[in-house]
């Protein structure tokens, strides 16, 4: 979908993946998905269960069903919810995605999220294509999880657990492009970001949870053109 998002050039949308660490591929669809691991002593039985999900909330799994930590799922669910809620209104909630569960249903690898938009169904975000959307996309993910990697292709990887400021290499290179490609601020580097960001009207501090949370909203908003409702 190209609509009238701003294209970025391959090297600065993947300047996260120079910073974080090496790259993988993980993943396995829901027919090859491995069966639950056996819980450790003293874990309950429940904790490593897989649960089959054909959605991720409004959104249909390309594919079919696939085999999910529980807790991931939820997280999934509300991720998406998120990033639907602070994308264009001309855009309908999320009628399809595509992407990856690892075998353990640990960590989900996204490549598509498809819209309907003048009664067409079109990419939102698609993970070859270097767009505005592509970083909004990343940041609403960064909102949502503590570890998301952009992996070759442009696919994005999460893993479970809770969001929150850690100042992982892979959080810091995302804020420094969200702050060249996105808030304007070109000379942001790592070592700076974060002034940067205050100086430019940003109420708390970036790097606090509240204010992590407050910088990935308004990072995606920014990238969608959504920044003023």
């Amino acid at each position: 979908m190209n609509d009238s998002h701003t294209s970025l050039s391959r090297r600065r949308i993947l300047l996260g993946a120079a910073a974080a660490s090496a790259v993988t591929v993980a993943g396995t669809t829901a027919a090859h998905a491995a069966p639950p691991t056996a819980p450790s002593a003293g874990e309950a039985p429940q904790a490593r269960r897989l649960v089959a999900r054909d959605r991720i909330a409004t959104a249909r799994l390309a594919g079919g069903a696939a085999r999910f930590q529980p807790d991931l799922h939820e997280r999934l669910d509300a991720w998406l919810a998120f990033w639907s809620a602070n994308s264009p209104r001309v855009w309908s909630t999320p009628v399809q995605v595509e992407g990856r569960v690892s075998a353990d249903g640990d960590a989900f690898t996204l490549h598509v999220i498809r819209v309907i938009r003048d009664d067409e169904t079109r990419d939102a975000f698609a993970a070859g294509r270097s767009d505005a959307a592509h970083l909004a996309t990343l940041a609403s993910l960064h909102h949502h999880f503590p570890s998301v990697r952009v992996e070759a292709g442009g696919a994005l990887r999460v893993a479970d657990g809770p969001a929150g400021w850690s100042g992982s290499a892979e959080q810091v290179a995302f804020a420094v492009t969200a702050c060249r490609e996105l808030w304007g601020l070109r000379a942001a580097d790592a070592t700076d970001w974060q002034e940067r960001v205050s100086r430019a009207g940003h109420a708390a501090d970036p790097a606090s949870r509240s204010g992590w949370a407050a910088f990935t909203r308004e990072s995606q908003r920014r990238g969608l053109r959504t920044e003023s409702y």
